[in-house]
């Protein structure tokens, strides 16, 4: 039979302390990746003209 102590020592419960930086580092990157995408002057000019052609569309 196995000591309780060392099941205790070996549970999984959740994420370690480096997982969660790992995890909060990634999604910083891919906000910063998504920033610079939706910010550069191709993906605005499309979005303008996108919002130019709904808001000129007659009902």
């Amino acid at each position: 039979m196995r000591h309780p102590i060392g099941r205790r020592l070996r549970r999984d419960d959740g994420m370690s302390t480096v997982e969660y930086t790992l995890g909060t580092l990634a999604a910083c990157a891919f906000a910063v990746i998504l920033y610079k995408v939706i910010t550069s002057p191709m993906v605005q000019n499309g979005l303008t003209a996108v919002l130019r052609k709904a808001l000129n569309t007659a009902f």
